[in-house]
């Protein structure tokens, strides 16, 4: 699940401004940047534990100011140095299933016996705004998000992207390498790795993630492209009737 926060999602950050984000143009013969307003993305980053989605998501986060993160609501306790609205929102399992009555999560699951959700309403100012909002999420929360009615258009806003390690060999050694956790742990992980992986086919795109730097140019060039698909360029009949007056 994402491990930041919903209230940033929808907060204004460094060079944000209200309204449609404007993507740059390159530049007509005045000299002067022609920019067209957009609707955000939902994007959707998946992988196996040890696969690297949470690398790619915070390179992501540091090189795009355009992109938000969904922080979610979880009944896990915080790890050492995380911070309460900031990594995640921790709440108890009582406050977490009265906000599933409540409708309040576009996604939610358990996960390793905890359960995790990705708050509703920030994520729809975000993307109203214009800006992306970055879900750090399993199969289930992609599966939700894709069945889910607040977008305008079906699977208008919605592009997902799911990350294999090159072999269930260099994944057993990452996450042996990454973290102090029990064999058991570690097996646990590795056998819910091939459920995930069996759920490949119902994303958008597919890479295999053996060498990150390749990886994450990869990633940022499917959100350049996805930025500029017609229908979620929202200015261009703005800019097309200025043209033909």
């Amino acid at each position: 699940m994402s491990s930041a926060s919903t209230s940033s999602a929808a907060s204004d950050g460094p060079g944000s401004r209200p309204g449609a984000h404007h993507g740059v143009l390159p530049l007509p013969p005045q000299g002067r940047a022609v920019s067209v307003a957009r609707r955000g993305l939902m994007l959707v980053l998946s992988s196996p534990s040890g696969a690297g989605k949470s690398t790619m998501s915070r390179r992501l986060l540091a090189a795009d100011p355009s992109i938000r993160v969904s922080v979610s609501v979880t009944t896990r306790p915080p790890r050492p140095g995380e911070v309460d609205g900031e990594h995640y929102h921790f709440v108890t399992p009582e406050t977490f299933q009265a906000l599933v009555e409540q409708d309040h999560f576009l996604e939610w699951a358990r996960v390793f016996g905890n359960h995790y959700g990705s708050p509703r309403a920030p994520v729809r100012d975000a993307i109203d705004a214009g800006f992306d909002v970055l879900f750090d999420i399993d199969w289930q929360g992609a599966q939700q998000l894709a069945q889910n009615q607040f977008r305008k258009e079906p699977d208008a806003d919605l592009v997902s992207i799911f990350l294999l390690p090159p072999s269930m060999e260099e994944l057993a050694r990452r996450l042996r390498t990454r973290a102090d956790e029990p064999e058991a742990v570690i097996a646990a992980r590795m056998a819910k790795a091939k459920d995930e992986i069996s759920h490949f086919a119902e994303y958008d795109y597919v890479l295999v993630n053996d060498d990150a730097d390749s990886c994450f140019e990869n990633i940022r060039t499917i959100v350049a492209a996805e930025r500029l698909r017609r229908p979620r360029q929202i200015g261009l009949f703005a800019l097309v009737r200025t043209l033909l007056a």
